[in-house]
């Protein structure tokens, strides 16, 4: 794996690329990516850490693996490349969004530019095998992530942390919630949206309302 990332971040993850376990996990993954088709394409497995440097983060949202059709994941959680067909999951962030905030449902699924705000779209596995959900999860991306998520929840101070579905939420544990916002619901995908858990969260003005309070600069989602 090609680790090429901003310096904020390099400088917090340089011992973490040189234990045993990340040492492992790149030899599986170019394994992977040399005997499947695998997902994000090779160079933007850390995307979403390239266009959010930890220096200018402010909401972290956790997602789970890559999404694993083609032409869909670019590395940055529930996010697809301009004119891709947005995906169930995405929908639903989208309309929660319109009802929250107003505005129009939005043409493109691309969400880099809430990655130029601060926003950063962690999954917590960063590949997957083409048709296989879960293909690439035990094998330490889950260790790395934490490690993030670690980083951030110690280094920095009012960040917004939306975890949606029980997955994320396991992550709480990693969170310091005496520095930071924590935002959970039910994930957006319609298993859980129909159950009435995802819709009407109002996550994203509550996130904008906090960072009022804290004098930071809302987000333009």
């Amino acid at each position: 794996m090609n680790v090429k990332l901003d310096s904020s971040w390099k400088r917090e993850l340089e011992n973490t690329f040189n234990e045993p376990y990340f040492l492992k996990l790149t030899t599986f993954v170019k394994e992977e990516y040399q005997k499947h088709v695998c997902y994000p394409p090779g160079n933007h497995i850390f995307s979403a850490l390239d266009d959010c440097p930890l220096d200018k983060l402010k909401l972290v949202i956790i997602g789970q693996d890559p999404y694993h059709g083609k032409g869909q994941a670019h590395g940055y959680c529930f996010s697809v490349p301009e004119g891709v067909k947005h995906p169930p999951s995405l929908v639903n962030i989208f309309k929660e969004i319109s009802n929250d905030l107003g505005g129009v449902y939005p043409n493109s699924g691309d969400l880099r530019h809430w990655a130029s705000q601060g926003v950063l779209l962690l999954n917590s596995t960063l590949t997957v095998r083409e048709s296989s959900p879960g293909s690439h999860q035990n094998h330490g991306w889950e260790l790395f992530t934490d490690t993030i998520i670690e980083i951030i929840s110690s280094k920095k101070r009012n960040v917004v942390f939306m975890l949606w579905g029980n997955y994320a939420k396991s992550k709480v544990k990693l969170i310091d919630e005496s520095k930071h916002l924590i935002l959970k619901s039910g994930h957006p995908s319609p298993l859980s949206a129909n159950k009435g858990l995802w819709f009407g969260n109002r996550h994203f003005s509550k996130a904008n309302n906090y960072f009022k309070i804290n004098n930071i600069s809302k987000i333009l989602w």
